[in-house]
């Protein structure tokens, strides 16, 4: 069995019914300058328990694809958000 990836990020907003969307940032250096910059990419997160809210850090596991989109599951949440 492959190992799960395990991503780590904010959730930007609650997107329906068991789904949230997360952005998750990564820092890469620059071939030429070489210096690091940040990447950043939006994911679609299954929510089971609905328990995210906009703000929270979460982490996230990869599973078998739930729908077109979504490809990860809420593993847990790190820290609560603002709202």
């Amino acid at each position: 069995m492959a190992l799960k990836r395990e991503i780590q990020g904010v959730v930007l907003q609650k997107a329906g019914d068991k789904t949230a969307t997360i952005l998750v940032e990564r820092r890469v250096m620059h071939p030429r300058y070489r210096k690091f910059v940040k990447r950043f990419k939006k994911y679609m997160i299954h929510d089971e328990k609905n328990e995210t809210k906009a703000g929270d850090t979460v982490v996230a596991i990869e599973c078998r694809p739930l729908s077109a989109r979504k490809s990860f599951r809420l593993k847990t949440i790190l820290a609560t958000g603002v709202e």
